[in-house]
């Protein structure tokens, strides 16, 4: 890759082809020149070479977002580590035909041999050149993983695809090498589901991305235009995994693979990455791996499916999975009949697999239609794309607590991130992150993250999901709504915030509590937001001070404060309570 508007010598990094018209590479690649010049928005020069009969040559391309967003405003100073997940997408300007390569679909990579590549200049000239190594961990949270000392990376290679040999897919881009020694970093791939999410009825940038590149391959699959190789074609020279106990009806072939990505991605995306989660759950058995980042489309719910607990064959799991996903309830309308190919397709895949799963996705299909048609009835008087929640209630569906305690004598904090699956399961709670001794000024970096991963597992397409934070009163001051976690939009302008008290926050309800506390979820959820406080020292409610603090805004209190503040967007709620299981 080729950056003419660098200062000095032109550098080289490594990309990857990864959809028709887009490229990945490091953001550092196209970074150079300094805090002055900007990096979303910049072109660049983009050498290619589809391989062995494919087209080569040079077009431009232009820098369509980097991650973190913050590198725009932060950058790091001369040979330092640029902050992860340091990726940088480019669209193609020019229309020209490419190969692409196949992005692996599990949430965290196999530690087996894997071989890199780059851009180097061994012989005077730059060539792409690989090395063969092993991966040995992940660091930054699973968003890094660590590539054996068995060969060294060399100057020009960042931003190359790591690319898994035992499956054929790219498992991640090479970030680093080391100074000593061999080896260094690679970005997984999973940190391209951080893109920025989009806005309520747009599908985001990371959706359209995947979406493209399961429908390349899949039409290269169905295409007999040529008789070059595809990536699915050489998948299915790759040896077969050990471990199968069903003699290879264990698990989808690839092309059956390529097939299934093929057809879900002419769906409609899901609402939201619980409603991923949730078809997965039922799928699987269990509750799936909760490490971030969250799910974001039908094809992240694929890659929870490999080597499903309890001897159960991937294959049958993902075609439990397709047949939910076939009758589920989507964003919009999905085109006139993708819904009945993909479920054709999978009473035709079963047929080589068990006659009792084949009776098994049967039952399961017609249960899942009879359940969407009385979800449709029952929602025929909404209005399309109406409002998320009804006037003057909460919205419905998960939130996101935000707990911080403070360490009293000390200005430091800790904090814990979770998601509260909302009214359905009102004692469910799934962790996030969490941290110790943050200093008061370093606290929104610190969440920053955690937060975002939270919001993208929570937001749907109609709704921004609730933040409530639980504190103790001392602490009702901490400007929450005034924090940035995507771009420079405050929390109280993106979501509603709601402060809570930290007492009984954990206690969860107990046996034969359940109904009692979703019950008292929906009412509170139905009822009017009254603009009124307690007055603890009177024991009575009363209409609000004409002037009044952060606290008295958001818990019960006797207020002499001289102002009023309010959030920029959303008014202060006036609930009081245990987050997430109603209020008494």
């Amino acid at each position: 890759m080729r950056t003419p508007a660098a200062i000095g010598p032109v550098p080289r990094g490594g990309a990857v082809l990864i959809a028709p018209g887009w490229v990945l590479t490091c953001a550092h690649v196209v970074g150079e020149g300094g805090a002055a010049v900007r990096l979303t928005g910049r072109e660049v020069g983009i050498t290619f070479s589809s391989g062995t009969g494919g087209a080569t040559g040079t077009v431009s391309g232009r820098v369509e977002c980097v991650l973190p967003e913050r590198l725009e405003d932060r950058r790091p100073g001369l040979r330092a580590l640029w902050d992860l997940p340091d990726l940088a997408l480019i669209r193609v300007l020019a229309p020209v035909s490419h190969a692409c390569v196949w992005l692996t679909d599990r949430s965290r990579p196999r530690f087996d041999e894997v071989a890199y590549f780059g851009c180097t200049e061994d012989l005077g000239t730059p060539e792409i050149t690989g090395r063969t190594t092993r991966l040995r961990g992940t660091a930054g949270n699973g968003a890094a993983i660590r590539l054996g000392d068995d060969d060294e990376i060399e100057p020009g290679m960042s931003g190359g695809p790591v690319v898994d040999l035992a499956r054929g897919e790219v498992v991640g881009v090479v970030k680093a090498r080391r100074h000593t020694g061999g080896g260094g970093l690679a970005v997984s791939i999973v940190q391209l589901r951080t893109l920025p999410m989009p806005g309520r009825g747009q599908v985001g940038l990371y959706r359209r991305v995947m979406q493209a590149h399961d429908l390349h391959h899949y039409d290269q699959h169905l295409s007999d235009l040529d008789n070059r190789r595809t990536w699915t074609d050489v998948h299915g020279e790759l040896p077969a995994e050990e471990g199968d106990p069903y003699g290879g009806r264990g698990r989808l072939t690839p092309g059956e693979r390529t097939t299934l990505c093929g057809l879900l991605a002419e769906l409609p995306p899901p609402g939201s990455s619980e409603v991923v989660r949730a078809l997965v759950e039922a799928a699987r058995g269990e509750e799936p791996d909760p490490q971030p980042p969250a799910p974001l489309s039908w094809r992240d719910g694929l890659g929870l499916l490999h080597d499903p607990p309890g001897g159960t064959g991937e294959a049958a799991a993902m075609l439990r999975y397709a047949t939910d996903v076939s009758v589920a309830d989507y964003r919009e309308p999905p085109t006139p009949g993708a819904d009945e190919e993909l479920w054709d397709w999978i009473r035709a895949t079963a047929e080589r697999l068990w006659r009792p799963l084949r009776r098994e996705l049967g039952e399961r299909h017609e249960r899942g239609l009879a359940e969407r048609e009385r979800r449709r009835r029952a929602s025929a008087g909404r209005a399309v794309n109406g409002p998320a929640r009804r006037a003057g209630g909460l919205p419905p569906g998960a939130s996101v607590l935000l707990e911080v305690w403070a360490h009293g004598w000390e200005d430091l904090y800790d904090w814990r991130v979770s998601v509260l699956v909302g009214p359905a399961q009102p004692g469910r709670v799934t962790p996030v992150d969490s941290g110790v001794r943050a200093t008061l000024a370093g606290l929104p970096e610190a969440l920053r993250a955690p937060l975002a991963e939270a919001f993208r597992r929570c937001d749907t397409d109609e709704a921004a999901a609730l933040l409530e934070v639980a504190l103790a009163p001392e602490l009702f001051g901490l400007a929450v709504d005034e924090w940035a976690v995507v771009g420079r939009v405050p929390l109280g302008v993106q979501r509603p915030v709601v402060l809570r008290h930290s007492s009984g926050v954990r206690e969860h309800p107990a046996d034969g509590e359940g109904s009692r506390a979703a019950a008292r979820w929906a009412r509170v959820q139905a009822g009017p937001l009254q603009d009124e406080r307690a007055d603890c020292a009177r024991g009575v409610r009363a209409p609000p001070p004409p002037n009044g603090c952060r606290a008295c805004r958001t818990t019960p209190c006797r207020c002499t404060a001289g102002r009023r503040t309010r959030s920029p967007r959303w008014d202060r709620w006036t609930r009081y309570g245990t987050p997430g299981t109603g209020w008494p």
